[in-house]
């Protein structure tokens, strides 16, 4: 009860252990891994296609591939083997029913841990329409910042864009706030304005335009233009389909403080 915010209608809690305590009293939990794995998620499955999440980036990754007739996604610097991968930009194209898997030991991992918890991937992109179907599963909604793992020894690093992210689709739930919600919240009202200088001046932003990828960067600092909501289900993510009323009667923000 202490670590679990179940006090709150609106909890947020990072990595791992934020999954293992929210999930199982929450209606909807929503995955959020800015740079890049839930921005990659939301460009795939709004152009059609199907996206697989694995846990690592190991061999085992490559019969995983291959038992589901999935095409692999590469790591973000090979040149060898798919021309798809943790890259936002490489993604921008993917044809529609692609079948993808896509490793990454943070939000793939994440994901594949929610149990029978409906799961939703979010970002800045589609922030305000996850917010919207979120609600609609129930007023008990975990956002899960999935954090960066530090190379040493594999621990969890919080990461600056995924709070970013969680505090951007928490600003359009309506509930009661648990104090981490509610500054995640505070901390994306104060960014707001400049969202792509912050990603830029971030670790993994530093680390992404160093290695070649700002436009990766770029990408995931689009903010609410996306209608797509990633829908994890039989092992893959899809894009929800809309109901009756569509995307576009949407939640209004919080107001600043």
């Amino acid at each position: 009860m202490i670590y679990n915010q179940f006090e709150f209608d609106l909890r947020c809690e990072w990595g791992l252990q934020g999954v293992t305590q929210l999930a199982p009293i929450s209606d909807v939990v929503v995955i959020v891994d800015v740079l890049s794995f839930s921005t990659c998620v939301e460009i795939a499955t709004n152009r059609g296609a199907i996206i697989f999440p694995y846990p690592s980036k190991d061999e085992s990754v490559i019969d995983y591939a291959k038992s589901i007739q999935a095409e692999l996604a590469s790591h973000r610097k090979s040149r060898t083997t798919s021309h798809y991968s943790l890259s936002p930009k490489s993604l921008l194209e993917i044809p529609a029913s692609t079948r993808l898997v896509l490793p990454s030991p943070n939000g793939s991992f994440l994901s594949l841990q929610t149990g029978t918890t409906p799961t939703l991937a979010g970002c800045l992109r589609n922030c305000e329409v996850v917010a919207r179907v979120a609600q609609s599963y129930g007023k008990r909604i975990a956002v899960i910042p999935a954090g960066e793992r530090w190379r040493d020894d594999g621990s969890l690093r919080p990461a600056f864009e995924d709070l970013l992210g969680a505090g951007a689709i928490l600003s359009y739930l309506h509930g009661s706030l648990s104090p981490e919600a509610e500054i995640a919240v505070v901390i994306f009202q104060t960014c707001q304005k400049n969202l792509l200088g912050y990603l830029k001046q971030c670790s993994s932003g530093k680390e992404l335009i160093a290695a070649g990828f700002e436009a990766d960067v770029e990408i995931a600092s689009a903010y609410n233009i996306s209608d797509c909501v990633p829908l994890f289900t039989k092992n893959s993510y899809v894009r929800k389909e809309s109901g009756n009323d569509g995307f576009l009667h949407l939640c209004s923000p919080r107001p600043n403080p």
